[in-house]
């Protein structure tokens, strides 16, 4: 799989900011999986909101990500460590890891060296999960005032990778080697304002890609511009995300 350039450490704070929390009852779940909760390992871990998330649940979280510029936006725990590292050589001992998440990211780096990694760090009987989220669910109206068409204008600017995310991380070119363990129905639900669904939207790494072209970012800030200022500040969108998860016990 080619690699996009690191979208994720431009505007790493208004990331940080914008991108939605995951749902408690995922990480419950995810503990819930582990016969010990001794360390985890969140890998490319972003401004470490699943790192967060687990943190409770476990002795020990490395929270690991290529991007310094996120990892400094990451919120600090007594029990999480962030450490600038790539997915295929995250660094951490050989066979002690209980946990391994990845938390909107498997599509970059589903390959055997990751794979391989995994099965290094993976403690007997671990338990890996990646999970992310695609496009967000809102009313007709909405959809049809800003989502729908700032999908639109951004859609050529989408890398190939996340077409994996898009098809839930069911496609064999994921290519998990670990044995499938079911997991509940999960999802982000939220209410934002309309200037804060549209902050969000401007976290898409196609977005980012798209202000390169002078024409089509010239008219997403006009439809953002536009949109905004139709919507009532005052009334809450509701937002909702259903989490595609890939899981299993790692042998």
């Amino acid at each position: 799989m080619t690699s996009p350039r690191n979208t994720f450490s431009e505007a790493s704070a208004s990331y940080a900011r914008a991108r939605p929390r995951y749902p408690e009852p995922l990480f419950h779940w995810l503990a819930s999986q582990c016969s010990r909760k001794v360390a985890a390992w969140d890998c490319a871990t972003g401004n470490g909101q699943a790192a967060v998330g687990i943190a409770p649940y476990f002795e020990r979280v490395i929270a690991t990500d290529v991007s310094a510029a996120q990892i400094e936006q990451a919120a600090q725990l007594a029990n999480v460590e962030y450490r600038v590292a790539s997915a295929e050589a995250c660094g951490l001992p050989a066979h002690q890891t209980d946990l391994i998440v990845v938390a909107q990211a498997l599509h970059w780096f589903a390959t055997n060296a990751f794979w391989q990694e995994v099965r290094r760090v993976a403690a007997p009987g671990a338990f890996f999960c990646a999970f992310g989220y695609a496009w967000p669910h809102v009313s007709p109206a909405i959809d049809k005032a800003l989502v729908a068409p700032f999908r639109a204008l951004v859609e050529p600017y989408w890398a190939e990778n996340n077409r994996l995310l898009w098809d839930g991380y069911q496609s064999a070119a994921v290519g998990c080697p670990f044995p499938h363990v079911s997991a509940p129905a999960f999802a982000i639900e939220l209410e934002l304002s309309s200037q804060q669904l549209a902050e969000y939207l401007m976290t898409w790494s196609a977005y980012k890609v798209s202000r390169q072209n002078a024409d089509v970012s010239a008219a997403v800030d006009d439809l953002l511009a536009r949109a905004v200022a139709k919507i009532d500040e005052n009334e809450p969108i509701s937002v909702r995300m259903p989490l595609a998860i890939l899981s299993g016990r790692v042998c």
